[in-house]
């Protein structure tokens, strides 16, 4: 079996070669990490036991950061190691946790490679952040004795399908398991239903509410403000887009535009991957609105005027929370393109009117909660999302009392991080 789903990665690997490689000159990706993929991994301090928590990509590295915080507070002789499949993600974990922590790409789950990983980092636990689970990866934790815990675990409706297609395949991998901490019942039922012992699944939450912090002010975002000349405008930020998305958020913006009521609106636009930075930067100037890239001002550190006629585009990382701290309406991205969606916990959390496309899927739970108590606005298209921005803003009331009512979404459902530690606590206090 082991022979044969290597095999496999061979074959699947000859055939992404000519992606990878295009990637890697078009938009600079995979230009990294190439030891680490191969198992090439090197601890700061081996004497200590060792928690290695895996996240797949920014997503999920933001969901992990409660989580880590908690572990390092309550099991300080520990030492804890993130590992991350994508360059995104790779950023971003260096961002939250670097230099205190130890940031590596994962390695490919090719069984010579795996075992070459754990012989250097020697776990004794590991923790896999919403469903990244490796045949390969599973079995030598499995043969080595190491617990493989799944947390905040959830499976998508389309991996959902995929996975009751191949239930015995899947059952055989999860068996390999030790445990599941599951976002919502549903989640649990799937896992359930694809083979996974049901003594083995528990409900926790979702870790996505305690990350999303409830604060007015964000640090930082009186800084990014200055840079941009922000004083009396109102922000509409859309952050986390995806492709075919942007176009449809300007030609909104230029209608609002239109009216002179929105003339001291300002639209800053971020994308969620950064290759996608110059190619949204087009988008802009072909759309005849003028161009300020957040990166080059940061860069300049000098303040730049902005006006109507200006879209600014947030080109770095690790400042949306900012953006999102300074908006008087925030849209939540990938969501009006079949994508998934991105994130809205945090804009709500922060207080501010959030709205979103169709096509959440990504955040199911949390899009059911903020509709049922009205915390959010959830739009089809380009036209209900121009009327929404309208609402937002020409309604103080209605904008803040539904930004309120998301907010305390967000509080009421958070907790999962500690219940997810007094599960993870069993395996590293066995006592």
């Amino acid at each position: 079996m082991t022979l044969l789903l290597d095999f496999l990665y061979l074959l699947a690997g000859l055939a992404m070669t000519p992606t990878v490689v295009y990637r890697m000159a078009k938009h600079k990706r995979y230009h990294t990490g190439w030891s680490e993929r191969f198992g090439a991994v090197a601890r700061k301090d081996p004497q200590k036991k060792c928690i290695w928590l895996h996240a797949v990509s920014v997503g999920e590295v933001n969901a992990a950061n409660s989580l880590v915080k908690e572990l390092e507070k309550k099991f300080p002789h520990f030492e804890i190691i993130i590992t991350t499949t994508t360059d995104t993600g790779f950023a971003r974990a260096n961002a939250i946790f670097a230099p205190r922590l130890q940031v590596f790409y994962f390695p490919f789950d090719i069984s010579w490679i795996i075992s070459r990983a754990f012989s250097r980092i020697q776990p004794s636990l590991c923790l896999l952040m919403e469903l990244e689970v490796w045949p390969n990866f599973v079995r030598t934790a499995a043969k080595r004795n190491v617990p493989v815990v799944v947390v905040n675990g959830r499976i998508s409706e389309k991996s959902f399908r995929a996975y009751r297609l191949l239930k015995p395949v899947i059952r055989r991998i999860f068996e390999n398991v030790t445990l599941i901490l599951a976002q919502t019942d549903q989640y649990a039922q799937r896992f359930a239903q694809i083979g996974c012992p049901a003594d083995r699944v528990i409900i926790t939450g979702s870790l996505k509410y305690d990350t999303a912090q409830i604060q007015d002010k964000v640090e930082g975002s009186d800084e990014l403000a200055a840079e941009l000349n922000i004083k009396n405008e109102k922000l509409f930020v859309a952050g986390g887009t995806g492709n075919d998305e942007e176009k449809i958020i300007i030609d909104a913006y230029r209608q609002l535009q239109q009216h002179d009521r929105f003339k001291d609106l300002r639209l800053v636009i971020v994308p969620r991957k950064p290759e996608r930075f110059n190619e949204v930067a087009q988008l802009i100037q072909q759309a005849g609105f003028g161009l300020i890239r957040y990166s080059k001002v940061k860069q300049q550190q000098t303040p730049h005027k902005t006006d109507h006629r200006t879209i600014i585009l947030g080109d770095t990382m690790g400042d949306l929370r900012k953006f999102y701290s300074l908006a008087a309406v925030i849209f939540v991205g990938r969501s009006l393109v079949p994508m998934g969606g991105s994130d809205m916990a945090e804009a709500a959390a922060l207080g501010k009117c959030t709205i979103f496309g169709p096509h959440t899927s990504n955040f199911k739970q949390t899009v059911d909660a903020l509709l049922a108590d009205k915390g959010a606005i959830r739009v089809t298209d380009k036209n209900a999302l121009l009327e929404a921005v309208q609402k937002c803003l020409t309604e103080p009331s209605f904008a803040a009392a539904t930004a309120q009512a998301g907010r305390e979404v967000i509080r009421k459902n958070q907790g999962a991080t500690a219940r997810t530690i007094d599960q993870i606590e069993k395996f590293l206090n066995p006592t």
